[in-house]
């Protein structure tokens, strides 16, 4: 089927004024990104796969349609059966498009583990959702075999680089076994909008990681916010790529599965560190024309020199969420990929409802953008009253939403805690101006108070990075006796500077010239690293507990 909602070529006024959501009564997202398509042009490419000895592979709708409906066959011949969670536990590249597409099409739920989560967190994500099947390659499969025995409803692995019998405990098959298979007979769930279809854990920035189910209409919901960061996507030449794991909302939900949905290419890469050299040979070679970036990705790319010297490439597009861009790292990163950064904003529960559009003239640095088309957003206090434009307060959306998640799972609890009255809850905290653009503050429990002053980290941690001195930045509130808390700044430092007492007082200083005398890090720490989600977003969470344990 076509998407179901496109933007026309109009403004930002009369396209909110005008938008409604047209969500059909039947929708399964596998049969839309890939049968629909290979239904209509079969030798349409649809994902193509970088390789570093420049030995690219592709693969056709008709292929991806083919292969993906013989391996939901081959589940479903395994026990696998509608509603059951299934996990992914794979790199980019054409298996772990084809397992989507399969999960959704039999009517499972997709389970997308992250390839840096340790076997601790595995084992919690399987355990709780009660996976009964994972698809993974041989590396994962050894991973698996420390806690299969604690994971009681995991009984089939499905290995795509071995064969039968390639895990010790537990049935495992061949993933190009049964791919491999015609699928006679298959026929894809009838699933409706609202019925159940791909579970992501929350990324654990401000507790246990929680069960965020979605329903076939998530990928719908998408679309609006998805196409208006990025101009009107598709158009004439159109190819997406991201650095993201696909597993992350951002990388799956920001990129992959919208791009199929539109008929446009996605190219993935190998997994490895984030490289930005590879990254900018990614989008030469690949011919990337557009591409999701998360922030911390960012920063390391405009430490390159003169990088579209150096490189062949030419974007048109490049959406940026997962952390607050800021305007130091907007406008470095614009002027490096020349093309201006659309910044975006959502949440694992509700993703691209906020966005920003050089296209349709909604770009303001240091802000997130607008609402997106669809989505009623808004800046709440604690009661779920609407503040005047210029107070603090907490994102909210707005239900029914289309991209609003089904509720946590197996938390009814959690579920309704994230709600006052119809507004979705975030527990971020925003300030929205006079012509509706909305700027990040920081998180409920980010937020620092000193002196009487409310302070967002965010806001302090952009600008200490564009200091040359300073590669990544994160800043927490050190509890103190007479101000309550004051700003503490941990600091990597940039290639050839030292740390030193000098250059913490010229880091002071910076913040202290540029943003107010109450905002700047009266402490700053040299480290070799910050903590990261599995997304790039900063863990301020644990900087505050080791702070705590000093």
């Amino acid at each position: 089927m076509r998407p179901t909602s496109s933007i026309p070529n109009t403004s930002y006024d009369a396209l909110i004024r005008d938008f409604a959501w047209k969500i059909p009564r039947v929708f399964n997202i596998g049969v839309a990104v890939s049968d629909a398509w290979a239904a209509r042009a079969p030798e349409r490419v649809c994902l193509q796969h970088f390789q570093p000895d420049g030995q690219h592979q592709t693969l056709t709708y008709g292929a991806f349609a083919a292969q993906s409906s013989a391996l939901a066959a081959g589940l479903l011949a395994r026990g696998v059966r509608p509603g059951d969670r299934v996990a992914i536990l794979l790199p980019q590249g054409f298996a772990a498009a084809i397992a989507h597409a399969a999960i959704y099409k039999l009517g499972g739920i997709a389970l997308p583990l992250a390839l840096l989560f340790g076997v601790e967190a595995l084992e919690y994500r399987l355990r709780d959702a009660g996976a009964c099947s994972v698809i993974t390659d041989r590396s994962g499969v050894a991973r698996l075999s420390d806690i299969r025995a604690r994971v009681p409803d995991l009984r089939l692995i499905v290995c795509t680089d071995g064969g039968e019998g390639a895990a010790e405990a537990g049935a495992t098959v061949s993933f190009d076994a049964l791919t491999a298979t015609e699928a006679s007979g298959f026929v894809a769930a009838e699933t409706g909008p609202d019925d159940p279809a791909l579970m992501i854990y929350t990324s654990g920035t401000t507790g246990p990681p929680k069960g965020a189910l979605h329903g076939h209409r998530v990928l719908l919901g998408h679309i609006p916010g998805f196409q208006f960061h990025h101009a009107g996507l598709p158009q004439a030449g159109d190819r997406m790529w991201t650095p993201a794991d696909w597993a992350w909302a951002g990388g799956l939900l920001n990129a992959l599965l919208p791009s199929l949905l539109l008929g446009v290419p996605v190219v993935s890469s190998p997994a490895q560190k984030f490289d930005p050299h590879m990254a900018f040979r990614i989008l030469s070679e690949m011919k990337v024309r557009n591409a999701f970036i998360p922030p911390t990705a960012l920063r390391l790319m405009t430490a390159v020199a003169h990088p579209r010297t150096q490189y062949d490439f030419e974007l048109r597009t490049v959406g940026a969420a997962g952390e607050a861009l800021g305007r130091e790292t907007f406008e470095q990163a614009s002027q490096a990929l020349g093309v201006a950064i659309s910044e975006f904003y959502g949440q694992t529960e509700c993703n691209i409802v906020i966005s920003s559009s050089a296209a349709y003239g909604v770009l303001k640095a240091g802000s997130m953008g607008k609402a997106a088309p669809g989505h009623v957003v808004d800046i709440i206090d604690q009661a779920g009253t609407v503040l005047p434009r210029g107070q603090v307060g907490q994102v909210a959306v707005r239900r029914p939403d289309p991209v609003m998640f089904l509720g946590y799972w197996g938390n009814p609890a959690a579920t309704q805690a994230k709600f006052i009255g119809d507004w979705m809850t975030t527990g971020d905290q925003a300030v929205m101006d006079a012509d509706g653009y909305i700027r990040f503050f920081g998180r409920d429990d980010d937020v620092i108070t000193s002196s009487g002053f409310r302070i967002g980290p965010s806001e302090v941690e952009d600008c200490l990075a564009g200091h040359p001195a300073v590669r990544m930045a994160a800043v927490i509130g050190k509890p103190d006796p007479v101000r309550t808390e004051i700003v503490k700044a941990y600091v990597v430092l940039a290639e050839g500077y030292a740390a030193s007492d000098s250059l913490a007082a010229a880091l002071s200083d910076w913040v202290k010239t540029r943003l107010s005398m109450h905002e700047y890090p009266r402490e700053v720490a040299f480290v070799d690293s910050l903590p990261l989600t599995t997304s790039g977003k900063i863990l301020r969470r644990l900087l505050r507990d080791a702070e705590a344990r000093m």
